[in-house]
């Protein structure tokens, strides 16, 4: 089975895919009818070689999925509002005029400071804090394997709990349809909803396996650095040198979980990793949705797109490109 360079995303009424220098979206208008934008994309790496070094490219690409991410949720939260301000207007019998502005560089970078600093309070300090506080040994194993139990128990925990939202279910069937879309193209089938609906929704380069993968390695590479700390100043590290360390080996972390995430697309048909990528679909069973034939046609539209072709199945309403 061929590893394709394409990804996407889920978002409120459609999907993104992202190509190598395509990011399209796609999403689902009230009236029945598909809006898509179409942007170019160059990752930064191309334009700087030494940022698409294996490991180092795994970081840099994590932080540009992470703003790209972002940037198209907020437009689909932008379409969203403006959608349902029509449908307002119309039923008062008032003309529709959008009060809504688009999200500016400004905003788009706060938000992304902010959820990478909610995500690295909740699923990187709070795990170490804990084990400390629970007064774990502080031999490097037992500690961080202790923390990384806190880390996946609160990422599950936090999984299931979206989940149980009607509004994050939509998305999480977008979600299936975006990995039911790209396999259909990996396995060179038609691009239509019927065919896509007959693959799996679970699919080995899903960001929910990767953040896993950063679960268990981080496990593995900390429990080696506070080993190799303890033997330079002479005592296990305390929590807050714990926090230094293991922050500034982060991008080894991301880098090391994307290229063995990589690597498990790449290898899927191999007994060994399939036996070890079990655990990330297994997650994905709940963070996907058996999608409807509508969204799989959302979804293909948005993949179709990134792909550059013009031929869809569907006559789709453009937005520019910004």
């Amino acid at each position: 089975m061929p590893n394709l360079d394409v990804g996407g995303q889920a978002v409120i009424e459609g999907v993104m895919m992202r190509s190598k220098d395509r990011v399209a979206t796609a999403l689902r208008l009230p009236d029945g009818k598909i809006m898509v934008k179409n942007d170019p994309y160059e990752p930064i790496s191309k334009k700087y070689k030494i940022l698409g070094w294996p490991v180092v490219r795994g970081a840099v690409a994590f932080v540009e999925m992470l703003i790209l991410g972002i940037k198209t949720l907020n437009f689909s939260a932008d379409i969203a509002i403006q959608e349902q301000e029509k449908i307002e207007a119309a039923e008062k019998g008032e003309e529709f005029e959008s009060k809504k502005k688009s999200s500016n560089s400004l905003a788009l970078a706060l938000s992304a400071i902010f959820a990478m600093g909610m995500g690295l309070f909740i699923f990187f300090f709070v795990p170490l804090w804990v084990a400390d506080l629970l007064g774990v040994n502080k031999e490097a194993l037992g500690f961080n394997l202790a923390a990384g139990t806190v880390r996946l128990t609160l990422f599950l925990a936090y999984v299931w709990l979206i989940s149980q939202f009607k509004d994050f279910r939509r998305i999480f069937q977008y979600h299936g349809a975006e990995h039911k879309s790209i396999y259909a193209l990996e396995m060179g089938d038609d691009l239509t909803p019927e065919r896509a609906a007959t693959h799996t929704r679970l699919h080995p380069r899903c960001g929910t396996s990767f953040v896993l993968i950063v679960a268990l390695i981080a496990i593995m590479i900390y429990a080696i650095s506070d080993t190799i700390y303890g033997m330079i100043v002479g005592h296990p590290p305390v929590l807050w040198e714990r926090v230094i360390v293991h922050f500034s080996l982060l991008p080894i972390v991301a880098g090391g979980s994307y290229e063995l995430l990589k690597l498990s697309g790449k290898t899927r048909e191999n007994k060994l990793t399939q036996l070890l990528i079990k655990p990330g679909l297994w997650l994905q069973l709940i963070t996907t949705k058996e999608p409807t034939k509508d969204q799989l046609e959302v979804a293909i539209v948005a993949l179709e797109t990134a792909l550059g072709r013009t031929e869809s199945m569907v006559t789709a309403e453009r937005v520019p490109a910004s």
